[in-house]
Formats: C-alpha cells, structure tokens, sequence
C-alpha cells in the first residue's frame, strides 16, 4: 500500500488524490478533443467535465459518509478527509448527473449527445481512479488464499485487490464506447448497464464494509435498479 506518493518538504502528495487529479486531466482532454472533432464546444465540455468531477468528488463523498454514518458522528472532522480515500461511486454519479443535466440547461447544449460524447471518458476515469484506491488500500476484496492475493494490512491478510479487477473492466468498457459515435443517449445508457452490472458481481468479492439491504449490499440493489431502467430505456431508443 502506498497512500504517500511523495513528499515535497512537509508537503505529502496522496495516490488517492493523485490519481483523482490524473483522471480529471487526462479524460478532460480527451473530451474536449472529441467535441472538437465532432463539431461540438471544446471549451463548454471542459467546463462541463470540470463541474462533473467537482460534483462527483461532492455526492461520492457525501453517501460514503451517510453509509458508516456512526464512525463520522464520532469523527466529524474525518469527513473532510477526502485524500485518505472513501468515495461511493453510485453517490458520486447521482450529484454528478443533476449537476450535469443543470449545466447543459442553462448552457443549452444537447443532453444526449453530450452524455454519449461524455461516457466514454467517465470509464477511463474509473479504471484511472481505481488505480488510486489500489494505492491508498481502500475498496479492497475478501481474504484469498490465491496467487494474487495482495496484502494492504499485515493483520489482515492477503485479499483479492478488487480495485484492480474493477480497473481493468472500465478500461475496456471504455475501449468499446469512445468507438460509438455520440448521437441519442444510448451510449449513455450503455455505460450503465455495463457498469451495473460489473458492480452487482464484483460486490459479491469485496471485503471491506458494506451496509446490507435484505441480503445484498447496497450498491448492488442500486445496480439492479439502475440496470433495471437503462434497459427498458435503452430498448426504447431507436439505434442509428
């Protein structure tokens, strides 16, 4: 486990947060080139991406707090504690979607297709960012005895390293969307169906945490429901 990159003086440059910020600049870039090249406003997806990221970090945080609500009532300030790790994802993606659907009104830019040109780049930054929680430590898997059980802590053992696992699968997922030309929402409703379903599975290997709901964790009768609509929606929408 590395959750210290480096130091600069007294000055400590966190994987976590590191890898955040690598995400942030790299899928940002790659965005605003893709807009670019399909006639669409480099500067706005910049911004757009901008606002993503900031309210992403915000919701993430915000449910991964509500869900271990007892340790931080007794460790407020922990809350604020973001470079340690502790983000749930289905938080992040819910604050991120209205800030989006916001900004797209008020800029009068196209929902759908700026979703499809965004999904793409959404993957990458998980596969980037799952890089970061692998170093940090967090968001690990169950005890194993496998070869490629990775020890995070000495007394706990050798675990899968989920983080990985998880990275891998968004950086195909991205690999298949950024080949679809954005038009109508169904790359969109594409990246949630893949991902909710990649997230009910991997969730029966994690180890850390989890609050249960009538025998599943909670992210994965969030992935059920999430999967349930973009089915029916996608299905709904003609392809091109």
């Amino acid at each position: 486990m590395h959750p210290v990159l480096f130091k600069i003086g007294s000055c400590s440059v966190y994987s976590y947060g590191a890898m955040l910020a690598l995400a942030f600049l790299v899928c940002s870039f790659l965005a605003r080139r893709r807009a670019v090249a399909i006639g669409m406003d480099g500067e706005k997806i910049f911004d757009l991406m901008t606002a993503l990221i900031i309210s992403g970090v915000i919701g993430g945080r915000l449910l991964f707090v509500l869900l271990d609500l007892d340790y931080f009532r007794s460790r407020p300030l922990d809350i604020f504690k973001i470079w340690e790790g502790g983000l749930a994802w289905y938080g992040g993606l819910i604050l991120a979607v209205i800030s989006v659907a916001v900004f797209l009104r008020i800029n009068k830019m196209p929902a759908l297709k700026t979703a499809d040109l965004l999904m793409p780049y959404i993957a990458l930054g998980q596969a980037i960012g799952r890089i970061g929680c692998f170093l940090n430590g967090c968001c690990y898997g169950k005890a194993t005895a496998l070869p490629i059980g990775v020890v995070f802590n000495p007394e706990q053992g050798a675990v899968l390293p989920t983080q990985l696992f998880e990275s891998a699968a968004m950086f195909i997922v991205y690999l298949v969307l950024r080949r679809r030309v954005p038009s109508n929402g169904r790359t969109f409703f594409l990246y949630l169906i893949f991902y909710s379903t990649f997230r009910f599975f991997i969730e029966f290997l994690r180890g850390d945490d989890m609050l249960a709901i009538m025998g599943l964790t909670f992210s994965q009768a969030v992935s059920i429901a999430i999967f349930s609509t973009a089915v029916i929606l996608w299905k709904t929408i003609p392809s091109k």
